[in-house]
């Protein structure tokens, strides 16, 4: 057993780090892997950077070099599913590419050719652990499971979030998870996506996300430390 915990940003997985026991630094990529152990579970942890080439390919790393288990990604998304306000924390059912476009060759909108699945499921055990751990150590912040969409864009657009949530379902925006799941997906490594809402991806998501982001990334850590703790 041995987690990989990726997140995009310093803000991210700070506290994770800080909280590593005897961690080893280790730079590929441009990438710098913290190697230790978490509540008494060895963990790599890294900020892979955004972006959903840099989020595959930091899995790739993970697996190919760290030899990690599980992945687990942290961090802050855009909520588009009314029911999720700023601070509350989504765990990912599915992941899906919301910017991969072949539809006219005969794909569906997101999928990817080649492959036999158009949306990456999470880990069924580490949604249910993670959503027990957001219970305990986060009792007061309303969690729920559902669908996070992924691309290279920050979403601030009344138009382009209704068509994430029209064609896609989608119940969080963000720009790493789908390019995690699919690369942990053909890796054969479970996973689970952790969003906690730090913008509701509208025309304010420029002003509330820098003054949110800080604080959804603490709750996303908190139920982190708390989740491998069952490992």
């Amino acid at each position: 057993m041995k987690i990989g915990i990726i997140g995009a940003m310093e803000l991210e997985v700070a506290a994770l780090k800080q909280e590593l026991t005897q961690p080893e630094c280790r730079e590929v990529a441009g990438m710098k892997f913290y190697d230790g152990t978490l509540a008494d579970t060895p963990v790599v942890v890294v900020q892979c950077g955004v972006g959903k080439v840099n989020a595959a390919m930091c899995v790739q790393i993970l697996h190919d070099v760290f030899r990690v288990t599980h992945i687990i990604n942290t961090g802050v998304a855009g909520g588009l599913n009314d029911n999720l306000e700023i601070g509350d924390i989504l765990i990912s059912k599915t992941a899906i590419q919301h910017d991969m476009n072949v539809v006219p060759l005969g794909y569906k909108p997101g999928q990817v050719p080649g492959l036999d699945t158009l949306a990456f499921p999470a880990d069924e055990k580490m949604r249910k652990d993670a959503m027990e751990s957001c219970s305990k150590v986060n009792p007061d912040i309303h969690v729920m499971e559902g669908i996070v969409v992924s691309g290279d864009q920050f979403i601030a657009e009344a138009s382009v979030k209704k068509h994430l949530i029209n064609d896609f379902q989608g119940d969080c925006a963000e720009m790493e998870g789908a390019a995690i799941a699919q690369a942990a997906y053909l890796n054969k490594l479970p996973f689970v996506i952790i969003r906690a809402i730090s913008d509701k991806a509208d025309h304010c998501a420029q002003m509330d996300y820098p003054t949110f982001e800080k604080q959804a990334a603490h709750h996303c850590a908190k139920l982190v430390a708390e989740f491998v703790k069952t490992y």
